[in-house]
């Protein structure tokens, strides 16, 4: 689990902001948010090498800056081209390209996986004897294997194939990808998962990962900056940003290969990360959109895992979260030395991307900082409903107040239902880091279902002699039960 806690330190506090969902006017003037940011005094404090950040609104990109440079030993400055390792914001990428070649009638994601492998098949375990996993089930994380990431590798290193990955035969691991538990029945983060569907592709179509991605999805969307080529590939780009250690210090080549290329390898800028985005909002609305469906949109959006699923996922995409009362779909990636996010809306068209070359300790707090100003100063806000609110009985809130074991991401900290001012809340280190504040209100609906405010799921308490014994996390059609342990101050 210690690389899900990673994913979800980089969605960093988001303050609450009020918002208009009027047209953008084509005369405002987004400069401001250079200042505002103040991403150069970031780098120098915290020796952070270089910062991209894209900001779009109303499906257009509305601000791009580059902050740093590519490399502290050259010292040259990075600009709007400049491509970053996206580590696993590759994922959602991957699981896109699968979407499309679905709808095209080339593959069938309900189908076993195994049947498309030439070159390895998945291990015998007791888990798949009567269950062999699909396509699907890799793409969102319940087909239950192993293999959660990968050590990079530099020019100069013995590369070693996929196979060899799969097999343990790389730095991490000395076993077999294996399976954790039956597919379908829960959710285990695995970047080996998606180096199994790089296989399967490849060995479908006779054709590199990097040359699928590239037909079906980066040249019609008009990338220029984006590849899944490596370092040590013909073809890779020249304008890229070196990664770096905790010291600012380049790491060994600076460029790192990755051969798991589906589940960490794609090279990309925040400007085209952001056309993916906005090409998926548009394609979710059904306008404007050129290479996306509709149809493949909704689909790898949609909620799929809920079980274990920390918050919730759908395909590559995480959907834990519901800042400034949005639904968005997002992803972080993190590699040895390099890391970012991509946030975006599943309506109105707002969403922002950051890429940033330095290590976790270098890069968390200027992504933070960025990303609660960004989600502040952008005043962006889906308003909640408030006809679906209702008085809350006094009883059932002396029922609920309480310190409990974590209930909303399965992360083992404490949560605490409490009372201000005749109204209930609900405190947490999650959300505090995750929102900046512990203002994060528990409303009861008509329905008799509650809602924590800016928290996706919704929520139904049962009780057992009178105490707070378990809770539904319900999101569209899915719904899990967790058991509740009250804990001690």
């Amino acid at each position: 689990m210690k690389n899900i806690i990673y994913l979800l330190l980089f969605i960093v506090t988001v303050a609450s902001a009020q918002t208009s969902k009027k047209a953008v006017s084509k005369e405002r003037d987004y400069s401001f948010l250079t200042d505002s940011l103040n991403i150069d005094k970031q780098l120098e404090k915290n020796k952070l090498a270089g910062f991209s950040v894209v900001v779009f609104e109303n499906y257009k990109i509305v601000y791009s800056n580059q902050f740093g440079v590519k490399s502290m030993d050259s010292k040259e400055r990075m600009d709007q081209n400049t491509a970053f390792s996206t580590a696993s914001i590759s994922k959602p990428i991957t699981a896109l390209l699968c979407f499309m070649l679905e709808e095209k009638g080339l593959i069938n994601l309900d189908d076993p996986i195994d049947g498309y492998l030439k070159r390895w098949h998945l291990p015998k375990s007791k888990f798949t004897a009567n269950n062999s996993p699909t396509w699907r089930q890799f793409l969102n994380h319940t087909a239950g294997t192993t293999q959660s990431g990968f050590a990079d590798h530099y020019e100069g290193d013995t590369i070693p194939t996929i196979k060899e990955s799969l097999l343990g035969k790389i730095p991490r691991y000395d076993k077999e990808i294996d399976f954790l538990f039956t597919p379908g029945t829960g959710w285990a983060y695995s970047g080996g998962g998606y180096v199994i569907v790089q296989m399967a592709l490849e060995d479908t179509f006779n054709k590199s990962m990097a040359e699928l991605a590239a037909t079906y999805i980066f040249s019609p969307l008009g990338l220029k900056n984006t590849t899944m080529i490596q370092p040590n590939e013909k073809g890779f780009p020249i304008n890229v940003a070196f990664v770096h250690d905790e010291n600012g210090k380049v790491i060994r080549t600076g460029l790192p290969i990755t051969p798991q290329v589906g589940a960490s390898g794609m090279w990309s800028t925040p400007t085209d990360l952001a056309k993916i985005a906005i090409e998926m909002q548009n394609a979710l609305r059904n306008k404007n959109n050129k290479v996306i469906s509709h149809n493949v949109a909704k689909k790898v959006t949609e909620v799929t895992a809920l079980k274990d699923a920390v918050g919730g996922w759908s395909y590559g995409w995480q959907k834990s979260f519901g800042y400034n009362n949005y639904d968005w779909f997002i992803c972080n990636g993190s590699n040895t030395g390099v890391g970012g996010s991509v946030f975006a809306t599943m309506t109105d068209g707002n969403g922002f991307v950051f890429l940033t070359n330095g290590e976790k300790p270098n890069r968390f707090p200027v992504m933070g900082q960025t990303q609660r100003k960004l989600l502040t100063l952008m005043d962006w806000n889906g308003k909640m409903v408030n006809d679906e609110i209702q008085e809350m009985p006094s009883g059932l809130k002396q029922k609920l107040i309480g310190t409990y074991d974590d209930f909303l991401y399965a992360q083992g900290v404490k949560t605490k239902i409490v009372e201000k001012n005749n109204r209930l809340y609900v405190e947490s280190p999650l959300l505090d880091h995750f929102k900046g504040k512990n203002d994060n209100e528990l409303v009861y609906l008509k329905n008799g279902l509650f809602k924590i405010v800016d928290y996706p799921n919704l929520l139904k308490f049962d009780f057992s002699d009178g105490k707070l014994s378990s809770v539904i996390l319900t999101r569209d059609k899915m719904s899990t039960k967790v058991e509740v342990v009250e804990k001690a101050e």
